[in-house]
C-alpha cells in the first residue's frame, strides 16, 4: 500500500479522497491554486504545494507542475479525482513515466474511451448495441445531410472528443441541420480543443442510465449495478439514484454484462462507467460513451452496495486483487443524490459566487453531504460551482425521497445563491416521485412550475380586484354615512365617533391588501 498520494485536484472530490486516504492510513498531499490557499482540501491535508495562479490551465491542467509537487513531496502516487485531467492521456502517461503510480486506467483505455467515435468502434466491436450512427467523425455537413436522410430526423450532433452537453446539438429537420453542424463545431473546437463531430438517431424520451464497473490488474472485473441519471440540465446531471426506478434486475444483468464486455475488450484497469441510453418502452439500451474515472455521483452507488470505491480504486492501484466478486455484490435499499450548486435558480441558473456567510448542514438517519465548503469559504468565478452532493438512503426509494425531502429543508446556505430550493421543488413532483423519468424530465418540470404561477398569478389579480371593490366600496358607503351624519347631527361627538370608524374599516382593508400582495410576492 502507499504512503503518500498527491490528490491533484480541488473541492469536494479532493476531500472524499483525503478521507479515503486517511482511513488507510495514507498520508495526503494537496495542490492548489492562489485562489484556493485557505480552500477546505488544504486544511484537511499534511503537505500542499501551490501550483500557480487561479485560473485551471495555470493551475490544475498545468502537469509538470502537479507532478513536480509529487516528486518534491516523495508521494508514491497521483489520484486525479474528476474532471480537470482525469481523462488526460497524456497526464497519465506523464505520471507513470515519473515513476508514480497513476490511480485510473491505463493511458491506452483513457485514449480508446476519450474519443466518443472510437469508442463507438470499441463497443461494436464487443458486441454491445450502439445507438445508430457514425462511428467516424463526420468530414463535412454534407456527409452529415446524407447520413442523417439516412438514419431519419431527429438525430444529435455530438462532439467526437466532448462531454458535459458541449458540441451536443438536437436536429429536429433537415432546414436546421447546417446552422446546427456550424454551432456544434465551433462549440467542440473551443471547449475540447478538436471540433470533430458525430452524428446519431435521436431517441424518443430515451432514459439515461449508466453500469458502475471496477476492473483490477489481475483480469477481474465486476459491475456495481445503474444508477438513474436522466434528470439533466442543459444535458448536465443534477440528481442521480441507485437503483434505478425501472427497478429490473434482468435488464441490470443484460446492461452490468454488456459493460464488463467492454472493459475486458480495452483491457481496463479501476472504477469507470459504462453509459446507456434505456427506450423506456421496450427496455432496449444503447451505448452512449465510457468514463474512466471516479464519478460525481459515485455516492449513490456507495451507499447502496456497501462498498467504498475510492478506497477501492487506491487498493487496486497499489496492485490488490478487487475485494469482491461478482457474486458477493448485492444492492440494499434506494440512494438519490442532488448536486448542490452555487448557482442562481430564479436567474437562468446562472453561477453565484461569493463568500459563505451561513452554512447548516443536514443530517440525521440516512444522509451523506459530500462537500468542499465551509463557512466563509470563498465560491470561486474560477471554477465549477459545485458545492456539495446530498445524497440521502432509504429502505425504499419512498424513504429515500422523504428523507431528502427532510435534508434539503434543514439545508442552509447564506450569502451566494444556490440550487436548493429547485431541488425542493422537484422531490415534491408527482411525476418525480412516481419514477416517471427522462432525460426531458426537467423541460417539463419547468412547464408545470410556469403553469402553476400564472394560475396562482391569476388568482392573486382576482383577489387584488376583489380587495380593490371592497375599498371602494367601503370609501362609498363611509362617504354617505359622513353626508348623512353631517345633515343629522351638528355635535363635536358624533364627527369624533365617524371619524374612529373610517379610520379602522380602512386599516382594515388595507391591512388584508398588504398580506395578500406579501404572498403573491414571495410565491415569484
Amino acid at each position: 500500500m502507499f504512503r503518500k498520494i498527491l490528490i491533484a485536484n480541488r473541492g469536494e472530490i479532493a476531500v472524499r479522497i483525503i478521507r479515503a486516504c486517511r482511513d488507510l492510513a495514507i498520508s495526503p498531499v494537496a495542490v492548489y491554486s492562489e485562489a484556493d490557499a485557505k480552500a477546505v482540501h488544504v486544511g484537511l491535508c499534511d503537505e500542499a504545494a501551490c501550483i500557480g495562479p487561479a485560473p485551471s490551465v495555470q493551475s490544475y491542467l498545468q502537469i509538470d507542475a502537479i507532478i513536480k509537487a509529487a516528486k518534491t513531496t516523495g508521494a508514491e502516487a497521483i489520484h486525479p479525482g474528476y474532471g480537470f485531467l482525469a481523462e488526460n492521456a497524456d497526464f497519465a502517461k506523464a505520471v507513470t513515466a515519473a515513476g508514480l503510480a497513476f490511480i485510473g486506467p491505463n493511458p491506452a483505455a483513457i485514449q480508446i474511451m476519450g474519443s466518443k467515435t472510437s469508442a463507438r468502434r470499441a463497443a461494436v466491436a464487443a458486441g454491445v448495441p450502439i445507438v445508430p450512427g457514425t462511428v467516424e467523425p463526420l468530414s463535412s455537413v454534407a456527409e452529415a445531410e446524407r447520413t442523417a436522410e439516412q438514419f431519419g430526423y431527429p438525430v444529435m450532433l455530438k462532439a467526437a472528443a466532448g462531454g458535459g452537453g458541449k458540441g451536443m446539438r438536437l436536429v429536429a429537420s433537415a432546414n436546421e441541420l447546417r446552422s446546427a453542424f456550424d454551432n456544434a463545431k465551433s462549440e467542440a473546437a473551443a471547449a475540447f480543443g478538436d471540433s470533430s463531430l458525430y452524428l446519431e438517431k435521436a431517441i424518443a424520451r430515451p432514459r439515461h442510465v449508466e453500469i458502475q464497473i471496477f476492473a483490477d490488474t489481475q483480469g477481474n472485473v465486476v459491475h456495481l449495478g445503474e444508477r438513474e441519471c436522466s434528470i439533466q440540465r442543459r444535458h448536465q446531471k443534477v440528481i442521480e439514484e441507485c437503483p434505478s426506478p425501472i427497478d429490473d434486475s434482468e435488464l441490470r444483468d443484460r446492461m452490468g454484462t454488456a459493460a464488463v464486455k467492454l472493459a475486458r475488450a480495452v483491457n481496463y484497469v479501476g472504477a469507470g462507467t459504462v453509459e446507456f441510453l434505456v427506450a423506456d418502452a421496450t427496455r432496449e439500451f444503447y451505448f452512449l460513451e465510457m468514463n474512466t474515472r471516479l464519478q460525481v455521483e459515485h455516492p449513490v452507488t456507495e451507499l447502496v452496495t456497501g462498498i467504498d470505491l475510492v478506497r477501492e480504486q487506491i487498493a487496486v492501484a497499489a496492485g490488490a486483487r478487487l475485494s469482491v466478486n461478482q457474486e458477493d455484490i448485492q444492492w440494499h435499499g434506494h440512494a438519490i443524490e442532488c448536486r448542490v450548486y452555487a448557482e442562481d435558480p430564479g436567474n437562468n441558473f446562472l453561477p453565484s459566487p461569493g463568500r459563505i456567510s451561513h452554512l447548516r448542514v443536514p443530517s440525521g438517519p440516512g444522509i451523506r453531504d459530500d462537500s468542499g465548503v465551509e463557512v466563509n469559504s470563498e465560491v470561486s468565478i474560477y471554477y465549477d460551482p459545485l458545492i456539495s452532493k446530498l445524497a440521502a438512503w432509504g429502505r425504499t426509494r419512498q424513504e429515500s425521497i422523504d428523507r431528502l425531502r427532510r435534508a434539503l429543508d434543514e439545508y442552509e446556505v447564506d450569502g451566494i445563491k444556490t440550487t436548493l430550493p429547485f431541488f425542493r421543488e422537484v422531490v415534491r413532483d408527482e411525476e418525480f416521485r412516481a419514477g416517471s423519468l427522462d432525460t426531458a424530465f426537467i423541460s417539463r418540470f419547468e412547464e408545470r412550475r410556469k403553469a402553476a404561477r400564472l394560475v396562482e398569478d391569476t388568482d392573486g389579480e382576482e383577489q387584488i380586484k376583489q380587495d380593490l371593490a371592497t375599498v371602494a366600496a367601503s370609501i362609498h358607503y363611509l362617504k354617505s354615512q359622513r353626508d348623512a351624519s353631517a345633515s343629522r347631527h351638528a355635535s363635536g361627538d358624533a364627527q369624533n365617533r365617524w371619524k374612529m370608524s373610517g379610520r379602522a374599516s380602512l386599516h382594515g382593508a388595507r391591512t388584508r391588501m398588504s398580506v395578500r400582495g406579501k404572498r403573491l410576492r414571495d410565491s415569484e
